[in-house]
């Protein structure tokens, strides 16, 4: 275990875009049979999409995202209520969910997230954020990893955490307007000379979802078209530089 910790430390400090921080906790977390996991830190402004760093299938992550789902998840209703890990599952539906979250629960199954580990995260600026390692079902190799290394698990998603406050936030204002990390970086791309589709697979999301974000930033620039929004990123850069 300390071996796989100290991988993930040095991958950390090593990442400097969300793919590769994706990669990092992916491989901490294969190495312990955890493959499947989701980073997601809510939005301080409201109207901004959350940031989601996954190894969820995309189809899954692209209708979570467009449908603004994590207003109404019970696990990250449960993340936003406390501080304390938690695993969740089956049981979920015995609890006081409405028709809408018992939905959410069964389209979820559906992409083979049935259960899983949560980590929540309060940190000091007010964000809200939680790391989850999901699976099928509570296989003995699940169980057995969440019950030796809970502890652990809860310092990885917080320097996880830490690491993708710092690398993504950066400086999002942009001629007097904020940008949300996942506008930011899409824009970055596309300044690159990436399509939606090039750079929904270079962040693991769909086209759907990376022109989501770039139609996002347009309207935040009152411009109607990517090459005009590229051209406010490069004149604020040029400004700072």
């Amino acid at each position: 275990m300390q071996r796989v910790f100290q991988s993930f430390v040095d991958g950390l400090v090593a990442s400097d875009n969300a793919e590769s921080l994706r990669a990092v906790l992916a491989d901490a977390g294969a190495a312990l049979d955890l493959s499947c996991f989701a980073y997601l830190s809510m939005p301080l402004s409201v109207g901004d999409a959350p940031t989601l760093i996954s190894t969820y299938p995309v189809k899954w992550t692209d209708r979570y995202l467009r449908e603004r789902y994590e207003r109404i998840d019970p696990v990250i209703v449960d993340a936003l209520a406390t501080p304390e890990p938690f695993e969740w599952g089956q049981e979920f539906p015995a609890k006081r969910l409405s028709k809408l979250q018992c939905s959410l629960l069964d389209e979820a199954a559906q992409f083979g997230i049935r259960c899983g580990f949560t980590v929540p995260i309060h940190d000091a600026r007010g964000t809200i954020a939680a790391v989850t390692f999901a699976a099928d079902q509570r296989r003995p190799k699940f169980r057995h990893c969440i019950e030796q290394h809970r502890h652990v698990l809860q310092l990885m998603a917080m320097y996880f955490h830490a690491h993708a406050r710092r690398r993504l936030s950066g400086n999002r204002v942009i001629d007097g307007i904020v940008l949300s990390p996942r506008e930011l970086e899409c824009l970055e791309w596309a300044a690159r000379g990436k399509s939606a589709w090039e750079i929904g697979r270079l962040l693991n999301i769909s086209r759907r979802t990376a022109a989501f974000h770039l139609d996002n930033a347009k309207a935040k620039f009152g411009v109607r078209t990517i090459c005009q929004a590229v051209a406010k990123l490069a004149a604020a850069k040029s400004t700072t530089e």
